[in-house]
């Protein structure tokens, strides 16, 4: 069982990234593949290895040892698979998670792809006295003078590219694609959690 790689970030695709690690590349699952960056050296991705009958041996990766374990937490809860536990993961807010699970928040759970109102009271159920609350701070970005200036950002089209991978349908990402036009962020990754809390909020 891998519980962590140590290496060079060959690779960054919509939904993995691959690990160099002494000459061999590790394909890794992870829910934002763009806080990783091509050619980033002695790089830790923390791993949980799952094996399944009819798809094989599968790597999720994670930037933190807390992401990691929320993600054990998510699919340890009847229903949720790690499709779901990853989508869930990508906006990168912990603490709005946690606070949504303590506070019994339907609404927000509700809001990412997989999750219905059955599976958000599942989780509430089983994770509400196993999580303590987190302080990670939120994104914020400026407004762009020129909205245009980003209509063609690389970035911005991969990471609407990227939420789509996470099971967003077309029609909420061309919903969100306006406002994410008037912001200046500064990667992918920022389009991406940006985009992530539009999707979330009430």
């Amino acid at each position: 069982m891998y519980e962590f790689l140590t290496g060079t970030i060959d690779a960054v695709h919509t939904d993995y990234i691959v690990v160099a690690v002494q000459g061999i590349g590790y394909k890794v699952i992870v829910p934002n593949p763009y806080r990783f960056a091509v050619g980033a050296k002695d790089v830790t991705v923390y791993v949980d290895q799952i094996i399944r009958d009819n798809i094989g041996i599968t790597l999720y990766g994670f930037a933190d040892l807390d992401e990691k374990v929320m993600f054990q937490h998510l699919i340890s809860v009847t229903g949720i698979g790690p499709k779901s536990a990853l989508a869930i993961l990508a906006t990168g807010d912990a603490a709005a998670l946690v606070q949504a699970i303590q506070e019994n928040d339907l609404k927000y759970l509700t809001k990412f792809p997989g999750i219905g109102k059955k599976s958000a009271q599942q989780i509430i159920l089983q994770l509400a006295d196993r999580l303590t609350p987190t302080g990670k701070p939120a994104l914020t970005v400026k407004t762009v003078a020129d909205p245009d200036a980003v209509n063609n950002s690389p970035a911005l089209r991969d990471a609407l590219a990227a939420l789509r991978t996470l099971g967003y349908s077309d029609k909420d990402v061309v919903r969100i694609a306006k406002a994410l036009r008037q912001e200046e962020a500064h990667s992918t990754d920022d389009y991406i959690r940006l985009g992530l809390k539009l999707l979330t909020q009430p």
